[in-house]
């Protein structure tokens, strides 16, 4: 599995949010995309699930361009995981999950449909919350809600903006040890974090845009003390560790 975006573009009206992105990513690849505020993340993951239609560039599923790829069937590879859902229906968390199902389901719901649902909530520790009402959730809850449902579309490429938002730090890491799990079985990963440690953590690779346009992308190796001053406007040190590298805003001592 690949998945290639070429050139892509995008604008709101007046506002360029892409401008000429490119890079490929390939089975296995656990991607966090990186940058500002406004910078173009979240963009750029809904041209990636065709939430958004693009005109200039493309974006290539397998050679084949994503926009042509009928609605049911492009669920049936791409997941995606919004930073944020509101308004949501009255629904139980089971039947929320379940929607993920949706792609898969023909004429009725399948034992094997109530398998995958119920094996996915036990590995989001959402079994005991499985007849609540989504609404009456944590912010912390209903995400890990949002990313099993999308696991539950069974999905070659997942994309989630901001997954460990209002989550504590063990489920943080729990997410994203599964995250990592996922890729290692040969998915496509792809995560938009602010926390960059985290993803330095966890992802092997990373783009990092600004002001909608491609920065730099590439291994580890691009979360230089350069690239970091320059894309945050913010001076750090960069610590490393064994193979470890970790990030540090220095701080700016007040005088007089």
């Amino acid at each position: 599995m690949k998945i290639i975006v070429d050139a892509l573009s995008y604008s709101y009206k007046e506002v360029e949010a892409l401008k000429e992105i490119c890079f490929s990513l390939h089975s296995g690849d656990f991607v966090t995309i990186v940058g500002p505020n406004g910078s173009g993340k979240s963009t750029l993951l809904k041209c990636m699930d065709s939430i958004l239609t693009y005109k200039e560039g493309s974006i290539k599923l397998d050679d084949e361009e994503i926009i042509k790829i009928p609605v049911n069937f492009l669920a049936r590879k791409i997941a995606y995981v919004p930073q944020n859902e509101e308004n949501m229906m009255s629904n139980t968390v089971f039947d929320t999950v379940m929607l993920g199902r949706k792609p898969h389901i023909t004429w009725h719901i399948r034992e094997e449909d109530i398998r995958i649902v119920s094996d996915i909530l036990h590995r989001f520790d959402l079994s005991d919350l499985a007849m609540r009402d989504i609404n009456t959730l944590s912010g912390g809850q209903r995400k890990r809600v949002f990313i099993a449902r999308a696991l539950c579309q069974q999905p070659d490429i997942l994309l989630l903006d901001e997954p460990t938002a209002n989550l504590d730090l063990y489920h943080q890491s729990e997410i994203m040890d599964y995250l990592t799990e996922l890729a290692i079985e040969g998915l496509i990963i792809v995560v938009t974090v602010h926390d960059i440690n985290m993803a330095l953590q966890y992802c092997n690779k990373a783009i990092m845009l600004d002001k909608g346009r491609l920065f730099a992308h590439g291994g580890k190796e691009i979360f230089s003390k350069e690239n970091i001053d320059r894309l945050f406007k913010t001076e750090v040190r960069v610590i490393r560790q064994d193979d470890q590298i970790f990030i540090v805003p220095q701080r700016k001592h007040k005088t007089g």
